[in-house]
């Protein structure tokens, strides 16, 4: 395996560890509305992902950078042809930061729900264009001689691509349903599971399709492994989370968003933006990547800060790993 390779492993690790983390942090933030009876519900819901919401955010800036000094073709063709949905991306999770920030700065209703609706909408538009943008990736779009994106914004809007939104969409508000499950007491809990249980049907519905697509389409044997796994361990999420078995529930659906989104750099490699155009014009782990001694200090760079990233944020779940309930959040605290 050349060092190439193994950047295109830590690229696709770091993205897969942003879907994970920042997965459940948009799922709880689209369950504001269905079941968030009240503020002070609202506050518990928020109060799951408080401490670590912006930790889990800077995943997607370390895999941007990555990218960047990795495979500067790749991210210069990406952000320049994608540039339109990734600004959408951007703008949506700069208001979900601001609304957890100033949401309780104000005392009125309606300062709060503005602010609750920002988080909602913060949440969703990510969710969705992070599905379409990868689903294109995998598919492929138009790229001349010169690496440069040819097409639309409507070319990215294609079946496959919309069906990769819906899927990450869906699949995330499930995992943030299951994190509420796991972190909160009482009557949220038990309607948290109640959504999940409906939920989960739609998602093994849209999951399977887009999956066995890109299997069809991107065949490999490591991608119907990875694919094979995805399957079996959300449908066994969802038997947990009818069993009442939290943890284990979460700890499925990680697995779960790891495998399917392994599944689709499986597809990918060894292209890492392939051409619709002429396939000679794709871009590829070879003729993407920066130099040698480029690569080669940036391998001593995350042998030494992954292991630390990995370690702070694993302390940091586990000093905030306490459940949330109505009963922890003050009276006339806002």
């Amino acid at each position: 395996m050349q060092i190439q390779d193994i950047w295109f492993l830590i690229v696709g690790f770091l993205f897969i560890g942003y879907f994970v983390l920042d997965g459940f942090d948009f799922g709880v933030g689209m369950s504001l509305p269905f079941l968030g009876k009240d503020d002070t519900d609202r506050r518990v819901l928020i109060n799951t992902i408080g401490p670590v919401w912006d930790l889990n955010e800077t995943w997607v800036l370390v895999a941007g950078a990555s990218l960047f000094a990795a495979f500067p073709e790749w991210y210069a063709s990406l952000f320049s042809g994608f540039y339109l949905p990734l600004l959408l991306i951007l703008l949506a999770l700069i208001a979900r930061g601001v609304a957890f920030e100033y949401r309780g700065k104000g005392q009125t209703l309606r300062w709060k729900s503005t602010f609750d609706w920002m988080i909602v909408v913060g949440s969703v538009v990510p969710a969705l264009l992070w599905g379409v943008a990868f689903a294109n990736i995998v598919q492929g779009v138009p790229l001349n001689e010169d690496h440069i994106y040819t097409g639309t914004l409507f070319t990215l809007l294609n079946p496959y691509g919309l069906l990769g939104g819906l899927v990450t969409l869906i699949l995330f508000w499930l995992h943030g349903l299951i994190f509420i499950t796991l972190k909160t007491e009482g009557d949220i809990k038990a309607r948290a599971r109640a959504i999940a249980i409906k939920v989960g049907v739609v998602c093994t519905v849209l999951a399977a399709t887009f999956l066995l697509w890109t299997v069809f389409a991107h065949f490999s044997i490591l991608g119907l492994a990875l694919t094979a796994v995805a399957a079996l361990s959300l449908v066994a999420a969802q038997v947990a989370n009818i069993k009442n078995r939290d943890g284990i529930a979460f700890a499925l659906l990680v697995v779960t968003i790891i495998t399917a989104v392994g599944s689709l750099f499986a597809a990918l490699f060894p292209n890492v933006f392939p051409s619709t155009t002429n396939a000679a014009f794709s871009l590829t782990v070879d003729n993407a990547r920066s130099s040698d001694y480029t690569l080669g200090v940036m391998s001593w760079v995350a042998a030494i800060m992954l292991p630390l990233v990995l370690a702070y944020q694993g302390w940091t779940y586990w000093v905030f790993k306490k459940r949330v309930s109505r009963k922890s959040i003050p009276a006339g605290s806002h």
